[in-house]
């Protein structure tokens, strides 16, 4: 099983920029397809990036051209650079794996507000 720990939210200001970071164990990692998941409130969660085992990705139309997610297997770690942050990104994001594991790490709320 691999455990996942997201750090990096915070507020900013609308047009501002947060990058993500999510700490993976296990070393099945570099096999898997990883995605950002994020959760509003009072919405279902959405998968809005995802990177594959050999660094294909795809975004939610919602974020394409402003969000960029990476990975970096040796050091088990999954990104994802948010530009151009709008408020209605707020939320809490997560990452796992594509398609998601059953159980999610904490989170990390990212509030986008002037």
């Amino acid at each position: 099983q691999v455990q996942l720990v997201e750090s990096g939210g915070g507020l900013v200001q609308p047009g501002g920029s947060l990058r993500l970071s999510c700490a993976a164990s296990g070393s099945i990692f570099r096999f898997l397809a990883m995605g950002w998941y994020r959760q509003a409130p009072g919405k279902s969660r959405e998968l809005v990036a995802s990177i594959s085992s050999s660094v294909n990705t795809n975004y939610a139309d919602s974020v394409k051209g402003r969000f960029t997610i990476s990975r970096d297997n040796a050091k088990r770690m999954v990104y994802l650079q948010m530009n151009s942050l709008k408020p209605e990104d707020t939320a809490v994001y997560y990452c796992n794996k594509d398609p998601p594991f059953d159980s999610w790490g904490q989170g990390t709320q990212v509030t986008v507000s002037s």
